[in-house]
This record gives C-alpha cells, structure tokens and sequence, in this order.
C-alpha cells in the first residue's frame, strides 16, 4: 500500500470510484458508437450519403473519442441540412412548407420527398423518403444530436480528457500516480466529482440520442420488411 494510502485511507477507495465511473463513461460511449453507426448506415442506403462507420479506438484517449463522434455527428447534421437545401430548391414554396407543417399527412410529405429524390437520383424509394421526413421533421433527433455534442465536447475539454480509453492505460496510470498525500487526496476528489457531473449529463443525453435514433431505424425495418 501507497504511503499516501496509509496517510489517507479513502483514497483507494476513491481510485476504485473513479476505475467505475470511468468504465460506464466508455460503456456509455461504446452504445453510442453503435447508435451512430446505425444511423450512419441508413442515411448511407437509403439517401446515398458516404459516411464512414466509426470505431473507439482503445489506444486513444477519451478527447480523441469524443472528436470522433463529434466529428460524425457533424457530418449527419451536414447531410440533413443539404436534404433540406435540396428540397427547398427544387420545390415550390407551398409544397416545401407543407414537409414542415405538422397538420399534412405523413403520406403527403412522403410523396413529395420522393418526387425531389427521383429527380436528383433518377428513381427513389418510398423508404428513402420516409427517412427524409423522419430527419427533417425530427425536432428531436436535430436537438439531440445538438446536445449530446455539447456534452462530449466538455467531457473532451474536462480533466476526463487526457485520460486513455484502456482503463488499464497509461492516462489512469498518471492520475492515479503523479500526485501524492494531500494534493492527491484533493486531486482525486475532484476528478470523482468531475466524472459524476459529466456522467450525469452524457447518460441523460445519451439516451435520448438513441431514442430518436432508433425510432428512425425501426419506422426503416418496419417499411423494409
């Protein structure tokens, strides 16, 4: 046992609340992943987008994690605002609005999503179109996505950030490590209190970001069968 330990007896069990918080941060992120690639391979069948699927990479830390799905994310935000630009631009006013208007019939705004799509990829599928209404009609996947960005960017610039995804890896290794006696009694509280509060957040955001994504990915199995 460390001298630190002998001298503060809390702080093990302090190391072994942060190993746990930080084992359902990747947990939390590995779901994540998942969702998004999910997403990612409807948006890339059915609207002929050609977004790479993403991986954690184990040898990273948590920042360059989040940037990578930060970076995904942004793609998708990108796509559906060109959905829109290309329905606005090849629509009259009148038809555009009604894909907005929350009292039109799902099966009308269909219809007229599939129209744009057949001229711009000379044939489409009701299922491509369904998807682009879900998107563009989906306050809650836009606001989401938004959100869960956020979080992940302030997890990046946090004192979680530099740590490695291996739980066992060197960045734990150093927090664990670099800091003795009081100062590591104190350094250690803050980062427990740090990955609570951004946990919190990240599982909160998390999940609605997976909600919206699989009520997307079920409407598509469900036209699909």
């Amino acid at each position: 046992m460390a001298l630190s330990d002998l001298l503060y007896p809390d702080n093990p069990k302090r190391k072994q609340e942060l190993i746990h918080l930080h084992q359902e941060l990747l947990d939390c992120m590995s779901t994540n992943f998942h969702a998004t690639n999910e997403l990612v391979g409807v948006l890339n069948e059915h609207l002929g987008c050609t977004i790479t699927p993403i991986e954690m990479r184990e040898s990273s830390t948590v920042k360059e994690n989040c940037e990578i799905i930060i970076q995904v994310m942004s793609e998708i935000q990108h796509q559906v605002q060109k959905i829109d630009s290309d329905m606005k631009d090849k629509l009259e006013p009148v038809l555009y609005q009604k894909l907005y208007d929350i009292k039109e019939p799902e099966l009308e705004k269909i219809a007229i999503a599939q129209r744009v799509f057949s001229i711009i990829f000379g044939e489409a599928t009701s299922t491509a179109a369904m998807v682009a209404i879900k998107l563009l009609g989906s306050d809650h996947l836009t606001l989401t996505v938004s959100k869960l960005i956020g979080v992940l960017a302030q997890i990046g610039a946090s004192v979680l950030g530099g740590v490695s995804i291996t739980i066992i890896g060197l960045g734990l290794e150093m927090i664990l490590h670099a800091i003795l006696g009081a100062v590591e009694r104190s350094q250690l509280l803050t980062a427990v209190r740090s990955y609570e509060k951004h946990l919190a957040e990240f599982k909160a955001a998390s999940e609605k970001y997976q909600r919206a994504i699989h009520e997307v990915t079920s409407l598509v199995r469900q036209q699909v069968q």
